[in-house]
Formats: structure tokens, sequence, C-alpha cells
């Protein structure tokens, strides 16, 4: 897949930058991946890949409580797309694979 790898990604919130780490594996079950912001490691959900774009949820605590939906696309060793969370507006996502 062309996500398959170890991202760093920085997410541009209403409240400042976050520099967040993705990994993303794929396996005989599919796609998994998980995120991790400071000393919090939370699984990703609903993982698709569909060519370049790919898309997940991911429930976090840090900086504050909140359920994200996320839609990048991915070009070689970069990712661009948004996040969102409920009501407040889309954060923009970039995102480079490690090499």
């Amino acid at each position: 897949m062309a996500i398959d790898g170890k991202w760093d990604v920085k997410i541009k919130t209403p409240i400042g930058s976050l520099a967040t780490q993705y990994a993303f594996t794929a396996g005989p079950g599919g796609l998994a991946g998980t995120a991790t912001y400071k000393d919090e490691t939370v699984a990703l959900q609903d993982l698709t890949a569909d060519g370049e774009r790919v898309t997940w949820r991911q429930s976090v605590s840090k900086p504050m409580r909140l359920n994200l939906k996320f839609d990048v696309v991915v070009d070689g060793d970069t990712m661009t797309g948004h996040s969102r969370a409920g009501r407040l507006p889309r954060s923009e996502v970039t995102g480079r694979r490690r090499s």
C-alpha cells in the first residue's frame, strides 16, 4: 500500500501545530495503524485506502478529548489533507514518510 511505513505528521489546529508520528502496516487482515502524540499512542479506526486517498478515525485525550476524522492523499513520501473534530473547523494535515 502507498501509505505503509512510519510518518512524521503536522496537524495545524486552532491551538497551534501538533507534531505526531503515525505508523501504517498492511497485513492479511487489511490496513492497520497507530498515532503517537507525546506519551499517548492510539489505534486508528475505520482505516481505508482507495488508491492514494486514505481515511481513518481516531480518538485522542491530549491536548484535549476529541474524536477526529482524517482524509489524506499520499503522493510518494508525502501526504496532504485534513482532519476534522466534530463541528470544529478543518485542520490542515501534512506528512513526510520517515526513511
